[in-house]
């Protein structure tokens, strides 16, 4: 199944609480467990005012919906083509 990264516009989101944090996870897996198992949060990064989240999806509508769904701003879907790192170099 293929694989994108979620950009999300949230200002702030860099000094959540932990609470804060748990409560917007917490809605996201209720979320998922409504849609059904075609759908997988992977995870996500927080940085000053945005979230980057890895999902795993049949294609991007999923994604959207589940935004619309939490409630979660969604501003860009991109799949992702291949995944690199340090050992790359070494093949």
């Amino acid at each position: 199944m293929p694989k994108y990264v979620v950009e999300r516009s949230i200002p702030g989101a860099g000094g959540w609480s932990a609470e804060q944090m748990s409560t917007v996870a917490g809605k996201s897996r209720a979320v998922l467990r409504d849609m059904g198992p075609d759908i997988q949060w992977v995870t996500s990064y927080v940085t000053t005012d945005k979230l980057y989240c890895i999902y795993i999806a049949p294609g991007p509508e999923a994604i959207r919906e589940h935004a619309a769904r939490g409630g979660f701003p969604c501003d860009l879907v991109s799949p992702v083509h291949a995944v690199i790192d340090p050992s790359t170099a070494e093949r």
